[in-house]
C-alpha cells in the first residue's frame, strides 16, 4: 500500500514537473506561489511517535493472554479433551478482539491520517481471526502453532506496525527542550 501511495506521489510529482515545463514562461511566473503555510505538510512525528509506541506494547504484551490460551487449546486437542479445547479456542479468540480493540483504540486518535487507517486494517485483521475457524483449525501441535503463528502475526500487524517502523524510521529524530 505504502509503496501504491508512493508511486502515485511520484508519478504527480514527476507529471506536475513535466508540465509545468510545458508553459511558456509568461504563464509560469504569472502564477501565484503557494504560501508556506498552506504548502507545508502536517507534523505528525510525536504524535504518531506516541502513538506506536503504544502499539509496541499491544504487540509485545497483550498478545500474552492469547498465547497463553492457545497453549490451553494445544494441550485440550492432544490429550483429546474436544469440549475444553473448545473453550480455550473461545478464549483465545475473546483475547483477539480484546488485541483488535486496543489496536483500533490507539490508532483512531492518531492525527496521522495514514496511521488511522493502517491501524483499522491491523485491527479489523486481528478481530477477523478470533472468529476465523479455518485458523484455529490448522493448529494440533505446538509445532503447527510455531509455524501458523508467524506468518499470522505478520499479516495482522504489518499494516500498523509496518507504517510505524517506516515513518520513524524516515522521520527525523525530536530535540529534547534547552
Amino acid at each position: 500500500m505504502r509503496r501504491a501511495l508512493l508511486a502515485v506521489a511520484l508519478g504527480v510529482l514527476v507529471t506536475g514537473t513535466a508540465c509545468d515545463t510545458d508553459r511558456p514562461a509568461s504563464v509560469a511566473a504569472a502564477a501565484p506561489s503557494p504560501t508556506p503555510a498552506a504548502s507545508a505538510a502536517p507534523d505528525y512525528s510525536a504524535d504518531t511517535r506516541a502513538v506506536c509506541g503504544r502499539l509496541e506494547t499491544v504487540f509485545n504484551h497483550d498478545l500474552a493472554p492469547f498465547h497463553a490460551q492457545m497453549g490451553k487449546m494445544i494441550a485440550n486437542k492432544e490429550a483429546k479433551l474436544t469440549s475444553a479445547a473448545a473453550k480455550a479456542q473461545k478464549a483465545a479468540g475473546a483475547e483477539l478482539k480484546k488485541v483488535g480493540a486496543k489496536i483500533k483504540k490507539e490508532t483512531a486518535a492518531a492525527q496521522d491520517p495514514q496511521l488511522r487507517d493502517a491501524g483499522a486494517v491491523s485491527a479489523g485483521k486481528v478481530t477477523k481471526s478470533a472468529t476465523d475457524k479455518k485458523f484455529f483449525s490448522k493448529i494440533k501441535t505446538q509445532k503447527d502453532y510455531d509455524r501458523v503463528i508467524e506468518d499470522q502475526l505478520q499479516e495482522w500487524f504489518t499494516p500498523a506496525a509496518g507504517y510505524c517502523a517506516f515513518t520513524l524510521r524516515s522521520a527525523p529524530a525530536s530535540t529534547p527542550a534547552s
